[in-house]
């Protein structure tokens, strides 16, 4: 099947898939429908080939394939990959965050610019208008109070008239459009400041505190965002401990479990599920407590400049703008720096709880009680627990040559990327599909230039005695649960199935992809660097180095030449003197051919004569 058609079918699956979805009543995105077509071609059990053209009954099997697995009332698999799907689809770097959040601001302000550096205006009443429209901009994009609050309309005016009187309108009209929003933005950034600088001095405090300036609401962002997601990390955590030391139990070869009704494929699959939410979670946990380090230093910097500022105004009684208004515009950028740090959070908090209903079926399915029963007398260890237990435990290079192996004294020993997530792998393929994280200190194992990491001593042993075995029966493992493949993140193995944010519903999803694996080592500095400053590769520069060397000007006999010196040198020329020599070259000839000669008599003198033509042709014999 070629490209074009695999890409056609797969677009017409995946728009009967949504349609008939529609239809029973469960609405899915064209990204979710698309990830379950390949998660079913990739599943073995299936009998779908990559290389084999499908047919009609294979698209209806596939089809009804695909429905059911959405379809599926109370499946921890399905609202794992429905939580994939969401956290890629609406999480991005911190840089594309706040590029959003700028972009949101500048649509949202953009008719009340628009409003203003278009308008022609006329009478006074239109000035007038046009004022309060600069005022209400102002406030809108410095985020401090309602335009339609009294006070604040009645304070912004004031700071703004400060520095730019209504007189000035004339001046502002008359500038291009490009130029009045620029000096929007400026008496933005300075009538932020100057607001920032008088509510700090109605604190009448010698150290500023950014907390009392911003509003309650920001305040409260920043405490409940970091909180909560806390909380239910910590929640997270918990689950995935107890989920992990049943799973444990009864997975363990050695032991007879009482349980034979246990339903194991659902234990694991809910235990998959609390893990890619800790994992979610973990992230945003991440980016909260940097908001709140960007904020701290905020915060340092702030008072500085809020004090730098009392201490040059309060010092004299008329301040230059030079001075002034950098610092108004200091004080601004702060604020503008909290605004989307705040803004920033409750985009976190906001994805925080949109993950909370797809850990609700294995909620469901298994109540802490009923887990707490399955444990008995088991212990319940956390992962730091289990860290602290192996670490005694570490490789010895010398015991397994053949491998390669990396210790904690390796330099960037902690920035290593880790393969299956920092999953153990042979956990992963011994207890048939248990995850427990592995350890780095017992020894981490590189191979075909990736990195592994274990458990145990002993299961890094016996994974390094087969590597290529089990990285295949992982793969096994995974295919069988598609949402393995984010979890331990394996795209770069299976490659037809990309993160959600970056498919297509249209993507190629049954062709062979074309792959290789190889790897590069190129030593830094294969030569010590060795540079030769003296060097000078230019011919006339030797020559100027030599005659600056000699400096004849300060010797003795600098005036002193002879006749054969004085401004002469020996000069041999060759020549080659002219060779007499001939040539050949073109003659002009002629052939024995008669030339025709024609006379006529007659043509003039004589009125009605007839004319007499005489040929006088010599002949070529003459």
């Amino acid at each position: 099947m070629s490209r074009a058609q695999a890409e056609s079918v797969i677009k017409k699956i995946i728009r009967e898939v949504v349609q008939r979805c529609a239809q029973r009543g469960q609405p899915v995105s064209d990204t979710l429908v698309a990830f379950m077509v390949k998660a079913v071609v990739l599943d073995p059990r299936n009998g779908f080939n990559d290389d084999r053209t499908l047919t009609k009954q294979d698209i209806q099997q596939l089809e009804e394939l695909c429905l059911d697995q959405l379809m599926e009332t109370c499946s921890p698999s399905l609202d794992t990959i429905k939580m994939q799907v969401y956290f890629d689809m609406n999480y991005t770097s911190r840089r594309e965050f706040l590029e959003d959040i700028h972009q949101v601001v500048e649509s949202n302000l953009s008719t009340v610019s628009r409003e203003i550096t278009d308008s022609r205006v006329k009478t006074r009443e239109e000035l007038d208008a046009l004022y309060c429209k600069m005022v209400s901009y102002i406030l809108l994009r410095s985020g401090m109070g309602s335009p339609t609050d009294v006070s604040t309309m009645q304070e912004a005016t004031a700071a703004l008239q400060s520095v730019f009187p209504q007189t000035e309108l004339g001046s502002f009209m008359v500038l291009l459009k490009r130029d009045k929003e620029q000096q929007l933005r400026e008496l933005t950034m300075i009538v932020t400041g100057i607001r920032l600088f008088n509510k700090a001095n109605d604190k009448r405090e010698e150290k500023t505190d950014l907390y009392k300036l911003i509003p309650a609401v920001h305040s409260e962002a920043l405490r409940v965002t970091s909180t909560g997601l806390e909380e239910d990390l910590s929640l997270s955590q918990s689950l995935a401990q107890k989920y992990t030391a049943v799973l444990e139990k009864l997975t363990d070869p050695d032991s007879q479990c009482e349980e034979c009704d246990v339903p194991i494929l659902r234990l694991k699959q809910a235990l998959y599920n609390v893990r890619q939410h800790e994992a979610f979670l973990s992230m945003l946990l991440a980016d909260a407590r940097l908001c709140a380090k960007q904020f701290e230093n905020m915060q340092t910097e702030f008072s500085s400049q809020m004090k730098l500022l009392k201490e040059t105004v309060h010092s004299k009684t008329a301040v230059p703008t030079a001075k002034a208004f950098p610092a108004f515009k200091a004080l601004s950028q702060f604020w503008i720096g909290l605004q989307d740090e705040v803004e920033l959070l409750n985009i976190l908090n906001n994805i925080r709880l949109n993950l909370q209903p797809f850990t609700a079926s294995q909620a469901k399915l298994f109540s802490e009680a009923y887990l707490d029963g399955l444990l008995g007398t088991s212990e319940v260890k956390t992962d730091e627990q289990r860290m602290v237990e192996s670490s005694d435990e570490r490789i010895v290079p010398a015991e397994m040559k053949t491998q390669e192996w990396l210790l904690p004294e390796t330099a960037c020993f902690n920035r290593i990327p880790l393969q299956y997530n920092g999953i153990c792998g042979y956990t992963l393929v011994n207890r048939d599909g248990l995850l427990l994280p592995g350890n780095p200190h017992v020894g981490v194992l590189k191979h075909k230039e990736k990195f592994y990491v274990f458990s145990s001593k002993e299961a890094a042993l016996k994974f390094a005695s087969c590597p290529d075995t089990f990285i295949a029966e992982v793969a096994k493992k995974v295919k069988r649960s598609p949402e393995l493949i984010q979890l331990l993140k394996l795209y770069q193995q299976f490659p037809s199935l990309s993160p959600y944010s970056e498919m297509q519903p249209g993507e190629i999803l049954l062709v062979k992809p074309i792959k290789c694996e190889s790897g590069t080592q190129t030593d830094l500095h294969p030569v010590e660097t060795k540079i030769v400053k003296s060097y000078e590769w230019n011919e006339w520069g030797l020559r100027r180095k030599a005659v600056k060397r000699t400096d004849l000007c300060t010797k003795v006999t600098h005036s002193v030449q002879t006749d054969l010196s004085h401004m002469r040198r020996e000069n041999v020329t060759q020549t080659w003197l002219s060779k007499n020599t001939t040539c050949q070259s073109k003659r002009d000839g002629e052939s024995h051919v008669p030339k025709p000669q024609t006379f006529l008599a007659g043509l003039r003198g004589q009125r009605d004569a007839n004319m007499i033509k005489a040929n006088l042709t010599r002949s070529v014999d003459e």
